[in-house]
């Protein structure tokens, strides 16, 4: 009770601390419009070694051949250093003068034997004369970059027979660099306008970009109109762009540009992309199945309990089935077990599922972005890209890594209030007093038995600690470096001198850490007491089981007793550690197919296929299907495959036995009808989880509707076979 008392203390005492901080951020704003006119979002770059914040043009402007800046300065290995959207973002503050490029200067020409995405053939700017052509500089691990993608989805649809948007992809992580890395994140984001893997700043270089994000427009006769660096991305361009679309209104192309989605061909798998998991006491597993926007409740053998969304991407509450959830990240339990805080992170959202009745509530944040960051009521108070959620069992207090504000917050569920708990706001390494601290993206949280607060400074790619005991919320740092934003690596040591790579994932078992080192695809061990860094599972990006096992780009992580639990982030899988004996094993989900969303559903996700009419003949009759998949691949015989027949219209009744779901069935699979003269159409809604043959436990899953139009009458046959082909899936 004692420490409640002191954290409810430190609390108000930080909301006191908020009011005045919030009005000098005000008075701040009030300046920069007062001297500029206008307000945009903003962007830091490296000055010196400094972080120094340079806000957005209100939209793109006429540059100044005089003031371009030189090719940034290549660091030991070759490669450039380009500085990083690293202020309190995303500040509203006034613009100042940007560094320009030319006023209809001719934009510069793609490299050739570059890799593309979502496209056939590579692209030229020549190729694209009378298009409006946008490049959106990027790199997928940068919270700023992922805010970006909303507006560009928004300027796509709004102008889409005139603009053509390119993603350049210049990554600042090695493990960003390669191409296939890249495709998974295209997947993962719903990516689909071309993407072109800049991995060597060919491109960067050429059109003289100076931060991530960086969005540069060019006109249809190819000239370079200007460029915008930092979020709010839709505000600026698209007064651009209305008058480019007038401007050009006579030469524009409106032919749409052919593309070739990654997306299209792909299997359904049964997770997508999940993000975090949360183990209980009671060993039930609540896995972030991010990519389908939803949460799906385990038993530790896999057997699905329960799923909370309907798997639509969205932000409604309501009953388990109903309400959606947009890239749901970390979970936590509260205190009495009957609720499941969840960080929904593309919603900008905290939200609470009723384990109880399943209904699904929000409880803090608006499904606005925040900034400037404050304190207030939980609902009225907007949040940023939350991508973890912790429980203080003592105080009952929910801690937030906030990535989007670079923050940690905190969620009072008595009081109804949320606001920063450590962090200034802005991006960068700085260790002390809470207030002035700042973080990078924080995005995975572990509360230690000694009160500290441990969370994966993604950005940063450290692992650093607030200690929510002290009065000033202390932040410190146990493993990685605290020189800057670029000091990454893959190298066990102490403390400040070992290196990891863009961590996601934390959880503390006794006096040891173990850390999701994400863009190493490893799991590795810090000692608590020394700082002590060590590598434990993993090796290169891939997938294998055992005692030398293989992970891809893992974002979560948790324990119960001698057994952890990884979310395997790009294998689609949830892996189990043996902390006894090393060993490694996938979960292998049981059931999922009871809670998919049928062919009615808009969330529907299975393939519709019109099969050619049949002649049928009069008398008893039977109808086999022929389910085939890809070669090296077989049904799974531990989940279900379930089948449902339907008739509408006459001269057909189907057996009874034809539905149910059915373990490990065999192929072709034969019914009995019965035929009478008529017609109608015969609809058969089948659902299979199959996996390679050699590795079982990774498993995708096939939905699928056939619709078979028929006709019964004399002479025609008592037999027919329905064949479905299940495509190679592109792994």
């Amino acid at each position: 009770m004692e420490r409640w008392a002191a954290v409810r203390g430190t609390i108000r005492a930080m909301r006191r601390h908020a009011r005045v901080r919030d009005a000098l951020l005000l008075l701040v704003a009030v300046l920069a419009v007062t001297a500029c006119g206008s307000a945009e979002r903003g962007v830091a770059e490296v000055d010196d070694g400094a972080t120094t914040v340079t806000t957005s043009p209100p939209a793109v402007v006429v540059p100044d051949d005089s003031e371009l800046p030189e090719a940034e300065a290549p660091t030991a290995t070759g490669e450039p250093q380009p500085t990083e959207d690293r202020s309190a973002e995303d500040p509203v503050a006034g613009p100042t003068e940007p560094v320009p490029v030319s006023w209809r200067q001719p934009a510069p020409e793609f490299p050739a034997g570059l890799d593309w995405l979502n496209t056939d053939l590579p692209l030229t700017i020549e190729s694209l004369r009378g298009k409006i052509v946008m490049l959106d500089f990027w790199t997928y691990g940068c919270i700023n970059c992922i805010h970006v993608i909303p507006d560009l989805e928004r300027l796509e649809e709004e102008y889409a027979d005139e603009l053509v948007v390119i993603g350049v992809h210049s990554a600042k992580f090695d493990q960003e660099s390669a191409t296939e890395n890249i495709r998974r994140v295209v997947l993962r984001y719903g990516v689909h306008h071309p993407v072109v893997n800049d991995a060597g700043f060919e491109i960067w270089r050429s059109y003289r970009v100076r931060a991530w994000p960086s969005t540069y427009v060019i006109d249809p006769a190819g000239g370079v109109v200007g460029y915008h660096s930092g979020e709010g991305v839709y505000e600026v361009v698209k007064p651009v762009l209305d008058g480019l679309v007038e401007e050009f209104a006579d030469s524009i192309d409106r032919t749409p540009l052919a593309l070739r989605l990654e997306r299209q061909g792909l299997p359904e798998t049964v997770f997508s992309f999940p993000g975090k998991v949360t183990v209980d006491p009671a060993g039930m597993l609540y896995v972030s199945d991010s990519n389908h926007h939803r949460i799906v409740v385990t038993d530790l053998e896999g057997r699905v309990e329960a799923v909370y969304g309907s798997g639509l991407e969205g932000f409604t509450d309501g009953p388990s089935s109903d309400a959606t959830f947009r890239d749901p990240q970390g979970t936590a339990l509260s205190v009495d077990g009957g609720l499941l805080y969840v960080a929904d992170t593309g919603n900008h959202a905290l939200r609470a599922v009723d384990l109880s009745s399943g209904e699904v509530t929000t409880v803090a944040g608006t499904g606005e972005r925040a900034w400037p960051p404050r304190t207030g009521s939980a609902l009225t108070t907007p949040l940023a890209s939350p991508w973890d959620v912790e429980l203080d069992p003592d105080t009952g207090l929910l801690y937030l890594a906030m990535a989007g504000t670079h923050q940690i917050w905190f969620f009072d569920p008595d009081e109804g209030t949320v606001g920063p708990y450590a962090g200034s706001g802005g991006e960068g390494t700085v260790n002390g007093p809470g207030d002035d601290a700042t973080l990078a993206q924080p995005s995975g949280l572990a509360l230690a038995g000694d009160g500290r607060l441990f969370f994966a400074d993604s950005e940063s790619s450290a692992i650093r600690w607030v200690d929510t005991e002290s009065d000033e919320r202390t932040v410190g740092i146990i493993a990685g470096s605290d020189v800057d934003l670029f000091s990454f690596g893959d190298l066990d040591g102490v403390g400040t001198e070992a290196r990891l790579q863009h961590p996601l994932g934390v959880v503390a078992v006794g006096d040891t850490l173990y850390v999701a080192d994400t863009y190493n695809s490893k799991i590795k061990v810090v000692d608590l007491g020394s700082g002590a860094v060590s590598t434990r599972w993993g090796d290169t990006a891939g997938w294998r089981d055992g005692d030398l096992p293989l992970f891809y780009e893992p974002g979560g992580i948790d324990a119960l007793g001698s057994t952890l639990f990884v979310a395997d982030t790009n294998n689609h899988s949830i892996r189990l550690v043996d902390l006894d004996t090393g060993e490694v094993s996938t979960l292998v989900p049981v059931g999922i197919e009871v809670f998919v969303p049928g062919p009615d559903s808009d969330a529907y996700a299975g393939t519709i296929v019109e099969h050619e009419p049949l002649m049928l003949g009069e008398g008893q009759g039977a109808i086999s299907l022929d389910v085939r998949l890809p070669a090296g691949y077989k049904v799974n015989p531990d989940a279900p495959s379930r089948f449902v027949w339907s008739v509408d219209g006459e001269g057909m009744t189907v057996a009874p036995d034809a539905s149910g779901s059915v373990l490990d069935p065999s192929f072709p699979r034969t019914f009995d009808v019965h035929l009478t003269a008529g017609q109608g159409v015969l609809t058969g809604d089948i659902s299979v989880v199959y996996c390679e043959a050699e590795a079982e436990q990774i498993c995708l899953f096939e939905q699928v509707r056939i619709v078979v139009p028929y006709t019964v009458a004399s002479g025609g046959s008592h037999q027919a076979v329905l064949t479905h082909t299940v495509d190679l899936p592109d792994l």
